[in-house]
């Protein structure tokens, strides 16, 4: 049974189209990752998913119902995330746990989530004396207080280190196995690769590319990488004697089977035009790649 449904989604602002026809759907239990540029529609689709803004056309229903609807009942179901928290600064960690859980029936215990988040030597401490981690913690532990058969995580891990990313991963993997659905906004590809169970890529509102991390980078082939100073695309395409792409953010690919042979002459070229070359991928790209070729020349 689908968890969300979204068919034929269309929002407008002004002559401004934010989503664009969208149409996907997610199952219950399934961890799915909604990717885009900025701009691309993401928080407009995730907000009228949460009730939160009127749809301008198009059909929606989360959890078997219509969020336009204001159903209190539905809103108990469902937990909400923001990046950027949307908390009471002045509060303290521990009056912001009880607070909400206030808003349930049955929430869990405060002590219990300060302890999963880490945040239990904070509990006296105020939200805006936290550092950005923490407060991704108390925000993510607001969001679990209902016991929620859904959640919509909005980048979980902005401000983290390395340690408490890592962490959060854990307690997103531990709502997946109580069967918990999680609808995902994050920037960090290896992020949405190591937690996602599908994505769904977006830009200017229309969806892209939608199915598991593993069968979009599935049968990618040749190599991929940066460079350090100016390269010529065209002088290296021609000493190669193959089409050399430019990615954004500085990346080239070679689309044509990895050979050492190819990888001698990438080298020989470089060291002849005192190139340095930076991260060079062989073999299938990672979700990263398929996002920025997707993606570019989109309008964000």
């Amino acid at each position: 049974m689908d968890a969300i449904s979204v068919r034929s989604l269309t929002k407008t602002y002004g002559g401004f189209t934010a989503v664009d026809d969208l149409t996907f759907s997610v199952e219950e239990g399934e961890t799915f990752a909604l990717l885009g540029p900025n701009g691309a529609g993401k928080t407009t689709t995730i907000e009228i998913l949460e009730g939160l803004r009127e749809r301008d056309s198009g059909d929606v229903t989360v959890l078997g119902r219509d969020p336009s609807g204001r159903d209190i009942g539905l809103q108990r179901e469902m937990g909400v995330m923001l990046q950027d928290g949307g908390l009471y600064p002045g509060a303290k960690a521990r009056e912001i746990i009880d607070l909400y859980g206030a808003f349930y029936p049955n929430p869990r215990p405060t002590d219990e989530l300060l302890d999963l988040f880490g945040l239990s030597d904070k509990a006296g401490i105020q939200q805006k004396r936290l550092s950005g981690g923490e407060r991704q913690r108390l925000a993510l532990a607001t969001a679990l207080v209902g016991r929620p058969k859904l959640i919509f995580i909005d980048e979980p891990t902005s401000g983290m280190d390395v340690a408490g990313r890592h962490a959060t991963w854990e307690i997103v993997r531990d709502l997946k196995a109580q069967g918990v659905t999680v609808i995902l906004t994050t920037h960090y590809m290896e992020e949405a690769e190591q937690l996602a169970d599908r994505v769904g890529i977006v830009s200017g509102g229309r969806l892209l590319a939608l199915g598991a991390p593993e069968v979009l980078t599935a049968g990618r082939r040749g190599v991929r990488f940066k460079s350090a100073d100016a390269l010529d695309s065209g002088a290296l395409s021609e000493a190669l004697g193959c089409e050399i792409v430019k990615l954004p953010a500085g990346a080239f690919s070679i689309d044509v089977e990895a050979s050492p042979t190819l990888l001698a002459r990438l080298a020989a070229w470089a060291e002849a035009e005192g190139v340095l070359l930076t991260e060079v991928r062989v073999g299938a790209g990672g979700l990263e790649e398929v996002f920025l070729e997707l993606t570019a020349g989109e309008e964000a």
